[in-house]
Parts: C-alpha cells; structure tokens; sequence
C-alpha cells in the first residue's frame, strides 16, 4: 500500500511525501528509522466506486476551476503575497467545495508547507498537471508567470469543452430517442407482429428476421442484460482506475487512429510549453523532463520522460534520446531540437513547437467537432431507414398476398 506523510526531520525541516509498506504502522517504523518525527501519515489507495461516484455529484467543475486560475493569476501579477491572494480567492469563491479546499490550502500554507504541496492534499479538486505546473514555478521561481500559463490553457480547455458539447447536445438527444424507440419497437412490438408474418406465409428479409428473434430474446431476458450491463459497467470503471487500466488507457488514447489525432498535439503542446518556461527559468535539461513528464497524466509519458532525462544525464543528445521513441513524439519534435541544440536555443525551440502544437490541436478539434454532427445524424439515418423498412417491407408484402 502507498501512505501519504508529514513528517519534520532533526532540522526541523516540514516534509511531505509517499512511502510504500504494507501497514500504516510499518510505514510508520520506515519513516521513523530515517529520523523523521511523523506529523500525519494516511492510505493514498485509490477510493472506491461509490465514493468516486459521490464526487461526481459534489465536485468542482471546470468553469469553476477556471475561474479560480484566472483570478489567482490576476492577483499574483499584482504582486500580492500568497497569503493575501488565498484570503482574497477564498472570499471570492462561492463553491462550497473550492471555498472549503481553498480554505485549507490557506492553513496549510500558513503553517509552512509549500503552495503545491498544499494544492496536492486536495487532490480531489486540483488536477496533477494543475500541482505540477505550480511544482515547477515554484523551482523556477516565477509563480506569476506560470499561473498566467495556468489561466489561459485552462480557458482555452473549457472554451473547447464547451464548443464540443454545444455541438453534441443535439446529436445526442437524437441518438438517445432512436435507442429508446428500437428498444421499445424491438422488444415489444416486434414480438407481436411475429406471429403475424409466420401464419401468413410471407418471407421476411433477412433484418426483420433477426429484429424479430432479438426482440423475442430481449423480452424474456432483458432484465439478465441490465444487470449485466451494470455490472460491466462498474467493473470496466474500477479496472480503469488501476494502474494497469490506466496505463491501457493511456496508450489507447496514443495508438487509435482517430483519437491521436487529437491527444497527441495537445500533449505535445502542454509538454513543450512546460520545458520551455523550466529551461528559461535556468532548470536543467535533464530536471526539467522529470518535471515535464509530472505535469502530464499520462504514466507512458512519464515514464519516458524519466528514461530520457537519464539518457540526457549520460551525455546523449536530447534530440538523439527523443527520436528513440516516434510513436510518441513527432518527428518534427526531434529535427526542431537538433536545431536548438546547434544554436544553444532548445528554449526557444520548445517555445515555436509549443506554439505550432496549440494550433493544430485546435485546428484539428475545431474540425473533429464540425464533423461529428454530420457524421451521427448520417449514421442514425441509416439506422432509422434499417428499423423501419423492416417493419414497412414485410407489411407490403402481406398486403400485396391479401389482394
């Protein structure tokens, strides 16, 4: 199990951090046989289902978040200390739950941990990239600059969030009426019309055939579905959550077609933005990958970024280390730094990638939205054409029998 811990060595110095053990109190003896005087020590173990599913209901959106950046930013370009702009932030939010984290994040930082350190123990409010970012200002010590960062990649994420769902809201309320419709039409009404067309001697196409035998098949164990489906549900939800379906999931959201697409300009974006500002800031190359790698919630990244930042560490290009791996950076990536890399400008460099990447993920999700209403509104088309005719052309032939 992975425990989370404040503890003050001989110095009197504040730590906090993660250690693993089996039980709380042989992490406890680890921390203390290092000569550390524990302050608190808890579980980090994933929390469960229902719990998950109770911070849906509870937790900050991403209008509110955005906002909160926004004004933090403002306030740290004005030069306010950090613990006037926590008082001022807290009195300003009116979300319980942000005012609440806010609140503590103030304590917390009255009390002598750092501002990130206090933003991850509310991990169920503040993203990863969002501590990480502030991680890595606090290395560079330019908090302003990176929360102005902060603030206008987050605007730019709900801007898109936005458009996306605007786009969607009336494809999906078509595609949820045409499910109900061929599930009520399937199960109900099909198997009534069965028998219909088997007195009366009429070929059924091959589609109303099988409408007909799923239809009498779902009437009888669709309660059987249900709970399957349930389950599925919760089970491929709880698989996700682990780190091995995290780690799938992460390299699905690199190799599908469709979504790399969209995932991969985006990271590249938020990656070279981030070593950008760490190398102008004076962070070294191989320190500046490791924070890089942090900021992004993806572990195959992470991972990577660890083995290049030890490659860069014994000497070999950082060009060289990233064109090792192209299936998760560009090409482009590599033949910019190996320019950088001759000129002594790797900063600006990540910079006019970090720049180009903002655009085409934008251009390419502007498209990827334009597209998909179009796309469903064919697709449900076919479908509804598929459902009718299957009624339509058995009851023609039937009343062409009759007469």
């Amino acid at each position: 199990m992975r425990f989370k811990y404040q503890a003050k060595n001989k110095e009197g110095e504040l730590q906090v951090g993660f250690v693993e053990a089996v039980t709380k109190e042989a992490a406890a003896s680890i921390l203390s046989s290092h000569s550390l005087f524990i302050l608190s020590i808890e579980s980090n173990e994933k929390t469960h289902l229902y719990d998950r599913i109770a911070s849906y209901f509870s937790g900050v959106g991403a209008k509110d978040l955005t906002v909160f950046s926004r004004q933090m930013a403002t306030l740290l370009e004005a030069r306010l200390p950090l613990s006037s702009v926590l008082k001022t932030l807290y009195e300003q939010t009116t979300h319980p739950s942000l005012k609440q984290a806010i609140g503590q994040v103030n304590d917390d930082v009255t009390a002598g941990l750092s501002l990130s350190q206090s933003l991850e123990r509310q991990s169920d409010i503040f993203s990863g990239f969002f501590v990480s970012m502030i991680r890595s200002a606090e290395v560079i010590g330019n908090l302003e600059e990176v929360s102005g960062f902060l603030a206008d990649y987050m605007e730019k994420e709900y801007a898109l969030t936005i458009k996306a769902r605007s786009a969607l809201i009336y494809p999906a309320i078509v595609v949820f009426l045409f499910l109900a419709v061929a599930f009520i039409m399937i199960t109900f009404v099909f198997p009534q019309i069965g028998p219909i067309f088997e007195q009366s001697g009429v070929a059924l196409p091959f589609f109303t055939q099988v409408l007909i035998g799923s239809g009498v098949f779902l009437a009888t164990w669709w309660p059987l579905f249900l709970i399957l489906g349930l389950l599925v549900v919760i089970v491929g939800l709880d698989y996700f959550q682990s780190s091995e379906g995290r780690a799938l999931w992460d390299d699905v959201k690199i190799k599908l077609p469709v979504v790399n697409r969209v995932y991969l300009p985006l990271t590249m974006a938020r990656l070279c933005n981030v070593m950008s500002m760490l190398l102008r800031g004076g962070v070294p190359v191989n320190q500046a990958l490791e924070i890089s790698g942090q900021t992004i919630n993806n572990v195959l990244y992470r991972d990577l970024f660890n083995d290049i930042s030890e490659d860069v560490r014994q000497g070999r290009p950082l060009s060289a280390s990233i064109a090792r791996y192209p299936e998760y950076f560009p090409v482009l990536v590599s033949q910019m730094l190996v320019v950088g890399e001759a000129t002594g400008q790797i900063d600006k460099m990540f910079s006019r990638l970090g720049k180009f990447y903002e655009r085409e993920s934008d251009s390419t999700i502007s498209n990827v939205v334009d597209l998909i209403q179009p796309v469903l509104m064919i697709v449900i088309g076919l479908l509804v054409g598929i459902l009718f005719a299957s009624v339509l052309v058995p009851l023609y032939k039937l009343t062409s029998a009759i007469q």
